[in-house]
This record gives C-alpha cells, sequence and structure tokens, in this order.
C-alpha cells in the first residue's frame, strides 16, 4: 500500500518541468472534482468556481488506499480550500495537502494553469 502513496510527490510551482494538457474546463464539474490519468497517477482535478480557483492533488485517500478524493466535497475550513474524503470524511487542504485532521499524512498537491479553456496541471516529470 505504502508503494502506491510514494508515486505521489508535492509539486511546487516553481519546480514544474511538464504541463500536461488534462481537458478543456467544460469537462469538470462547477464547484466539484474529476480524475485524470498521468504516467500511472491519478490525479483529482478540482473547479473551484465560488473561490475563481483549480486545484489538483492526488486522487488516492490515504486513510484506506481508495483512488476517491475526486468525487470528495469541496469547501472550506476558516477560508482556506479542502477536499473531504466521500467515503471517510477525512479532510485535506487544496493548497498544500495538510490532513485537516491531523491523525494521517498529508496528500501530494499539483499546480493547476488554465490557457484558451484548457486545464494544464504541473508535474516535475
Amino acid at each position: 500500500m505504502e508503494a502506491i502513496l510514494d508515486t505521489y510527490k508535492t509539486t511546487k510551482l516553481e519546480d514544474v518541468k511538464v504541463w500536461f494538457k488534462a481537458a478543456s474546463v467544460n469537462d469538470f464539474p462547477i464547484d466539484g472534482g474529476a480524475c485524470v490519468k498521468y504516467k500511472g497517477k491519478q490525479i483529482a482535478v478540482f473547479n473551484f468556481e465560488r473561490l475563481g480557483k483549480w486545484y489538483a492533488c492526488q486522487n488516492v485517500c490515504p486513510h484506506k488506499m481508495e483512488m476517491v478524493l475526486s468525487r470528495g466535497m469541496i469547501g472550506d475550513d476558516k477560508g482556506a480550500p479542502k477536499v473531504a474524503c466521500p467515503l471517510h470524511k477525512k479532510t485535506f487542504s487544496l493548497e498544500n495537502g495538510e490532513n485537516l485532521n491531523g491523525d494521517i499524512d498529508a496528500i501530494a498537491t499539483y499546480p493547476v494553469k488554465i490557457e484558451d479553456d484548457l486545464v494544464y496541471i504541473g508535474f516535475t516529470e
């Protein structure tokens, strides 16, 4: 199980080497998420329209190792955007991946940019 989590590493904007074209902005639900695949990884992408921002993180919830975060509910914790696992309600910051429950490890997050109505996710490889 740990091998799956080891494939996901947070990418900071300044470390991006590859901008992966994920899909059209129209392929993502408003104020919701969808999953895209990149090199064997499942990445959850969120169109947080209420905030006018986009976020990406690993799709696997580290609590029970289920690929479900893209189907999670998004909201905020004291103004900070978050996603809640739809199965177990563990919550994670969409900005830095921190587990807001404080009981399990953080998740990996990735930069997102929108150009010409296309969604791009940043990776180091």
